[in-house]
């Protein structure tokens, strides 16, 4: 009977519930993008292109294990933890002749991939070059299509692809930037995949240049196992794996080969897994928040014909289930759509990810049934509580007092709200406070945007209350405007509830907007200044390719230059992860300072390490500690600390020699060189014209370019954040709207009473212009204390950098939503004639 009433209601009333629908579909669209963003992360597929004919592969392990023992009431708990390295680890070549040995095996083909940059001028498309030796084609296979094989270390086989880009033919010279310094080579062939590769570009040299090359003597990328005629594959794999037991060597065959060949495919998993389930948690708080303000306004519109059904003797419980139930069927219509819409909206965020290298083309985008599915169950439960929460003081007027109530808000505040507000205020209060405690980005970010959504919705709970105070504020100046002044202060103190529910999403709107765009600027300001005041170098020498060749340095020191490399990488200490560097310790004191607080520079070499104090408070070192990490490739090393040093976020958490590093990175080229010299910089150029694509730069220069990168970054935030941002606009207008849209009686009285049409849209504009003001206000608010909490956490001062224009441009942006917002549906309104308003029945 209930759901017979809530259907032929839903059909009645098909207009007052378009705001609760086109909230809802939004939320379900949004839900959907970024659980499809979590699936990919979870069950995207990595398929392989360079191990394609080799059914088995054996690689290093890529994890840094812990286990620990717990023993609780009697019992003993082991837990085993595993984090990714960032470098590729590698393995010993003697497993080789233990593989030959295995039944089923035919052939065992060792790997081994480096950096291999072509230095054309039509470069390589965007796909990464790798370097390889000829022998290992076969894992693919590469087959000849033209010329011969590398012989000697001079000969260089190119793929098809690169060929036809660079126009490459047998006999042409080739200049490749590897690990050591930029070579040229003769062309002798050209080889083309059996199989696709798509991803990457491939260039072949001699076994023994690739193992010069690869810099790694001894050891190999990983091996390819061919089975013998005959043999299955499977049973080769269990054979392979039986005997490596005991070994750190990996084992992987089918789908698994596909991590082992592109690394950055199996991290970005993580980093997918990590941003969509951050989106989708934000999402869905800010979800709740609008799809309640909305419920909330679309049940307030309707207080007469509740009141009435109470008079009536409906009882509260059946009030409740009727509200209820409208929600399912709402949630139902707007959710199925919606949710369908989020596929292709989380397909177009995945390829704008790709498209600013977030996430590389080589994970395939996952599309299944279960993020539509939890959108719209989402959807739904949050539907029906919506309701049932707005539906609370309705359920619990007496019959007796129901119409009186109807005609009028309440006078009196609800305590039990005002206290829920309260509550919640503290808790954004806690965060606020725990956020300057939290040191580092990954910790601080998700605190940063919870803060944010929790104090909004604290003003959503306290609206009606702000609403009044703010009338109060403004009372004086809006009545120097004129009539449509006093009437607006009339309506900000007779219809806080509606009001309040307007001001809620604007709130939110610009202080999420705010919040997003000025965490990632004073971050990233912090890090700038820091290097600006550290870096005492005259010029810095960078790349436009993968990096400064190694013997760049040594020129210059031979002109007696002071040359300091960086080379940039992420290491682990226990299971934590810190950004680190390694750096030339000759004559670093003259190029470099990270402003050290114990210890010295001086004592820097390959057995020490300098430490970020914000390292060596979490492990409690000091100069002369003992630091066991893992390097980036896997190896472990214990180093002794040699300095702890205040300017973490400009120079990384931890400091090692770069002689020390460099064997442990995948790309050994510094990332830049800085140079304390007398020589202008025409002299360094020509100094360094042998290596191409090197630029000098000023210390001005190298931080303008620096600020380019910084930007290009914080766009990848920005677009993860900036779904979530459009539907708070979504939202703000569409409550706005529905608000405005309800008033058609009470614009219709006015007229009759005597007010034209540009009063009433004078009051009207009056009336957005002061909830628009109250909104900013706390959005401003609400951003700068947890921008402020932040930037004391992130570094050491409570000074977020906030760009001006940027801000002006953000409220400008609201401001003119609000007011498209109420100015459209309130000329609709005015276009009814007042006398058949007035005298229609209700």
């Amino acid at each position: 009977m209930m759901l017979r009433y809530a259907l032929r209601t839903v059909r009645a009333r098909k207009a007052g519930l378009l705001g609760a629908f086109l909230a809802l579909m939004c939320a379900a669209a949004l839900i959907t993008a970024c659980g499809t963003l979590l699936d990919t992360g979870l069950r995207g597929t990595i398929r392989t292109e360079r191990y394609a004919a080799a059914p088995v592969v054996i690689s290093g392990d890529q994890y840094v294990h812990r286990t620990t023992v717990e023993h609780r009431k009697g019992t003993t708990k082991v837990k085993h933890k595993a984090k990714p390295v960032a470098e590729r680890a590698w393995l010993s070549q003697r497993l080789r002749a233990r593989l030959a040995h295995v039944p089923g095996v035919a052939r065992v083909v060792p790997e081994l991939t480096f950096l291999a940059q072509p230095l054309t001028p039509t470069g390589t498309g965007g796909r990464p070059a790798y370097g390889h030796a000829w022998d290992s084609a076969a894992l693919t296979p590469y087959r000849l299509t033209t010329g011969s094989p590398p012989r000697s270390d001079g000969d260089l086989v190119v793929d098809g692809y690169l060929a036809a880009r660079a126009r490459l033919r047998p006999g042409d010279r080739l200049t490749v930037q590897s690990t050591q310094a930029p070579r040229s080579y003769r062309v002798t062939g050209i080889a083309a995949p059996a199989t696709a590769v798509r991803h990457q570009t491939s260039l072949f040299f001699s076994a023994a240049e690739a193992r010069r090359l690869a810099a790694h003597p001894g050891q190999v990328t990983a091996f390819g196992v061919l089975p013998a005629h005959g043999a299955d594959p499977e049973q080769v794999r269990q054979a392979v794996a039986r005997a490596l037991h005991g070994t750190t060597a990996q084992v992987s065959s089918g789908s698994a080969r596909g991590p082992v060949e592109f690394l950055d495919a199996a991290t970005a998993r993580t980093r997918l897994v990590s941003m969509g389930g951050a989106m989708g948690g934000t999402s869905l708080l800010v979800a709740v928040l609008v799809v309640v303000g909305t419920f909330a306004l679309t049940v307030r519109q309707r207080h007469r014909e509740l009141a009435l059904l109470r008079a009536i003797a409906a009882t509260s419980g059946q009030i409740r289930i009727l509200l209820g139930r409208e929600a399912l069927i709402v949630g139902a219509v707007a959710g199925t759509p919606g949710a369908l819409l989020g596929l292709p909206l989380g397909s177009w965020l995945y390829s704008r990810f790709v498209a600013l290298g977030a996430v590389p083309a080589t994970l395939d985008h996952t599309v299944s049934v279960f993020p539509p599915l939890a959108a719209l169950a989402t959807t739904l439960l949050g539907a029906w509580a919506a309701a049932r929460i707005a539906s609370r003081r309705i359920a619990r007027i007496r019959p007796t007092e129901a119409l009186a109530e109807a005609r009028t808000e309440p006078s009196r505040p609800a305590w039990g709200r005002i206290a829920a507000g309260l509550l919640l205020l503290t808790g954004g209060a806690v965060l606020v406070v725990v956020l300057t405690s939290l040191r580092t980005e990954p910790a601080s970010t998700p605190v940063t945007f919870l803060a944010v959504v929790v104090l909004s919705a604290s003003v959503a709970l306290l609206g009606p209350v702000l609403v009044r105070a703010a009338s109060l504020l403004l009372a004086g100046p809006l009545r120097l405007t004129g009539h449509g002044g006093r009437l607006a202060i009339a309506n900000l103190r007779g219809n806080a509830d509606r009001m309040a529910s307007v001001v809620t999403p604007l709130t939110l709107l610009v202080g999420m907007t705010c919040t997003v765009l000025f965490v990632q600027s004073t971050l990233g300001d912090a890090a700038r200044a820091q290097i600006r005041d550290g870096v005492r170098a005259d010029w810095v020498v960078t790349a436009q390719g993968p990096g400064v060749p190694g013997a760049a340095a040594p020129r210059l020191r031979a002109r007696h230059d002071t040359a300091t490399e960086v080379v940039r990488t992420t290491v682990r200490v226990g299971l934590d992860k810190y950004p680190a560097q390694g750096v030339t310790p000759a004559g670093l004191t003259r190029t470099w300072d990270p402003q050290v607080t114990a210890g010295s520079l001086d004592r820097l070499g390959p057995s020490t390490v300098a430490v970020s104090q914000l390292a060596a408070d979490q492990h409690r070192l000091r100069p002369g500690s003992i630091l066991k990490l893992t390097l980036g490739d896997g190896t472990p090393a214990t180093l002794t600390v040699a300095a702890v040093y205040a300017r973490s976020l400009g120079f990384g958490d931890l400091t090692l020699a770069r002689d020390l590093l460099a064997r442990h990175v995948d790309n050994p080229l510094a990332s830049s060189v800085l140079v304390s010299t007398t020589r202008t910089q025409t002299q360094l150029a020509t100094t360094l014209r042998e290596f191409p694509g090197l630029r000098i730069l000023s210390p001005a220069a190298a931080d303008a370019l620096r600020a380019d990168r910084q930007q290009t970054n914080a766009e990848v935030n920005y677009l993860a954040m900036g779904l979530v941002l459009a539907f708070t606009a979504i939202a703000a207008v569409n409550t706005l709207a529905m608000s405005v849209a309800e008033r058609v009686r009470e614009f219709a009285l006015l007229r009759l009473a005597g007010a034209t049409r540009r009063q009433v849209l004078r009051m009207l504009r009056t009336e957005v212009l002061s909830v628009l003001f109250l909104a900013v206000s706390l959005g401003s608010g609400i951003a700068l204390a947890v921008l402020t909490a932040f930037s004391i956490g992130m570094t050491g001062r409570a000074a977020p950098s906030v760009t001006p224009l940027l801000y002006v441009t953000v409220v400008g942006i609201a401001g003119l939503l609000a007011l498209a917002a109420g100015a459209v549906p309130g000329r609709a309104a005015l276009r009814v004639r007042a006398v058949t308003v007035a005298t229609a029945r209700e």
